[in-house]
């Protein structure tokens, strides 16, 4: 029998994690296992744990922003050894065997797994995941601040590199929460001229510090109209309904509107909005293993980390209150006993 995970765990929908025990079996062959050092709270977390989804089982462990060591490896582990650093994001395997993994494009896998969809996740001591998709942190990068880079980080990142982003484009994020105030980063340091589109005026001077050129009023119809024509690429990590036409509007010819958000109303917009100036709208999930490998380069070359507020996961329930409270400046990361 494997040594238990110690992990929190909710009973029911909305609950309150309490401490949990689970036997997690054998390790598999291709598995790793992982001593969880950190681990960011998203709120994809919240919307497992509330079951809003309607993919959540019982009792639920939450957390896929994780870091910690290798401390275990299956016996066909490729590449991977005890005493690694690693990441791991909401991915925890693929088939590596269908097209789009056989085409690098493995977070595209319809059979892929999810780290704490179906299996518990990062909010315990240990957790297991294919080798393949636990990365290798680089050492330039602090570990405590690192977790939220395997799912918001590589979200916003990954666009940037499937639309073709170049230096010289002008480009807008859409709300400068957890996910927007790391695409601010990565799209100054691409060397483009970058504008924060944010309804919260108090965040103005932190858009400026976070790599914003220019912050505009994403609720101030005046300010977009004026802003016809400008954007190469706009990002859109908001999860509210919009005026979606004014930002189409805003696109300059062969332009791309791309969504990381969850916004849950439908996007209405004309056909002919899009025709005219060969615009394009999408959306896309994470990454894969190797984009997300390039992203953490890209942090280490550039001091790229995301703004972090530490908890320990002890308090974990104080830590989910502060995230669904809109207080978290900009991730939430819990640090286990061995980190804290």
């Amino acid at each position: 029998m494997s040594q238990p995970i110690r992990a929190w765990a909710a009973t029911e929908a909305r609950a309150a994690l309490q401490p949990f025990e689970y036997d997690p079996g054998p390790l598999g062959e291709e598995q790793v296992e992982i001593a969880v050092d950190y681990c960011g709270i998203c709120h994809s977390d919240l919307s497992m744990l509330n079951n809003d989804w309607g993919r959540t089982r019982y009792p639920f462990v939450p957390g896929h922003e994780i870091v910690g060591r290798i401390t275990a490896c299956g016996p066909q582990v490729k590449g991977r050894r005890v005493g690694q650093r690693v990441g791991l994001g909401w991915f925890s395997a693929s088939c590596l065997h269908c097209g789009a993994c056989m085409g690098g494009d493995h977070h595209l896998c319809a059979s892929g797994e999810e780290t704490l969809v179906g299996r518990h996740g990062g909010f315990a001591d240990r957790v297991r995941a294919h080798w393949a998709w636990a990365i290798p942190l680089p050492d330039a990068l602090a570990p405590e601040s690192s977790g939220p880079l395997f799912c918001g980080g590589i979200t916003v990142f990954n666009p940037i590199v499937i639309a073709g982003v170049k230096p010289t484009d002008r480009v807008g994020v859409v709300g400068i929460g957890g996910l927007g105030h790391m695409a601010l980063a990565f799209l100054r340091h691409w060397g483009c001229e970058v504008t924060a589109f944010t309804s919260n005026d108090s965040k103005r001077d932190e858009a400026l510090a976070l790599g914003a050129h220019k912050v505009v009023s994403s609720r101030d119809r005046g300010a977009l109209k004026r802003l016809a024509g400008q954007f190469d690429f706009i990002l859109v990590t908001a999860n509210v309904a919009l005026d979606w036409a004014a930002f189409i509007a805003a696109l300059a010819p062969k332009g791309r509107l791309h969504f990381v958000g969850g916004v849950l109303e439908p996007i209405e917009l004309a056909a002919f909005s899009l025709i005219g100036g060969q615009k394009s709208i999408g959306g896309s999930p994470l990454g894969s293993p190797a984009t997300t490998a390039s992203m953490l380069e890209f942090c280490a070359r550039h001091a790229i980390a995301p703004q972090v507020e530490r908890f320990p996961l002890a308090r974990v329930n104080d830590a989910l209150e502060h995230l669904r409270a809109g207080k978290a400046r900009y991730r939430v990361v819990l640090e286990t006993g061995a980190s804290a």
